[in-house]
């Protein structure tokens, strides 16, 4: 499947699914009475038509919780949480779903349920037969930067995880390194350049200042020649420069899209989707000129 966006037009929005019961923005649908199975996949399919309605571009489905200090899940649970959500979800909407997975295993289980593209939030470099996968499939690709290391998290109640130990030598420069790696890994594999996106990682192995500088910058990645997804949305990050919980940093989210947009960003990941399709829509309006 070729990537069905134009970039550069607009900006895209990816809504979130947390097909988890521990997701940091508390938004999973394995809460309360829906567990795995048949109620979780109703709770998707509701949020999945809302987001639809609220100007969602492509759903992102992901069943590991990728918060900082998270403990990894079995394959075999990550296939549990997510397969019964994407199998309903793809019955309700025709806009592209991607699975958030940095196993091949698992992609290929998604792709074969439904899903359209792979969110590698490992940049092709967790397992070996992620790029073939990949490739096999002509599917479009996100490649995420993730320097991520548990000892380096700290945790505060209501604020989350934070990473403090992080070193660069160079931001930018050690982060288009290394996703240079992982491009050269798929193209390598056989994937076409035309499928691939670069996520610079917001929250994954960065610390406050890092982000924000990220974000700042964000321009300086699009000389790579690809285009980028933002994901900041609610990050902790946000939360400690505002003081606030993950379920009230919708302004700080909108502050972090509208300047990722400014720097170039071609898509953003969003929980709050209305909103977030709204700030893209005015920033747009801005930068693009767009009506």
């Amino acid at each position: 499947m070729k990537t069905p966006f134009v970039w550069g037009i607009r900006t895209f929005i990816m809504g979130i699914i947390n097909a988890t019961p521990d997701s940091f923005s508390g938004d999973g649908v394995l809460t309360g009475a829906a567990a795995v199975g048949a109620a979780a996949a109703a709770a998707a399919v509701s949020q999945a038509q809302q987001f639809v309605a609220d100007g969602a571009d492509i759903l992102d489905i992901g069943g590991e919780s990728t918060r900082p200090g998270s403990e990894p899940i079995s394959a075999a649970e990550e296939l549990a949480r997510i397969l019964p959500v994407i199998t309903a979800v793809r019955q309700t909407v025709d806009i592209p779903i991607s699975v958030d997975t940095y196993r091949a295993e698992v992609a290929r289980a998604a792709l074969d349920a439904g899903a359209d593209w792979v969110n590698d939030i490992w940049g092709l470099r967790m397992d070996a037969d992620m790029a073939p996968l990949i490739a096999e499939k002509g599917c479009p690709v996100i490649i995420m930067h993730n320097r991520s290391r548990p000892k380096d998290v700290i945790q505060q109640e209501k604020l989350g995880g934070m990473y403090l130990g992080a070193q660069y030598d160079d931001l930018f420069a050690d982060i288009i390194r290394e996703l240079q790696t992982s491009i050269t890994l798929a193209l390598a594999a056989g994937v076409q350049k035309e499928q691939i996106i670069l996520d610079p990682g917001i929250g994954f192995g960065k610390s406050i200042g890092h982000n924000l500088q990220l974000i700042n910058e964000l321009n300086r990645l699009k000389a790579m020649g690809y285009p980028i997804l933002l994901g900041p949305s609610r990050k902790s990050f946000i939360g400690y420069t505002l003081g606030l919980p993950p379920d009230d940093r919708v302004e700080g989210t909108a502050a972090t899209i509208a300047i990722g947009i400014d720097r170039g960003a071609d898509m953003v990941r969003a929980h709050d989707v209305k909103a977030m399709a709204r700030v893209a829509k005015m920033t747009d309006k801005i930068v693009r000129g767009r009506k």
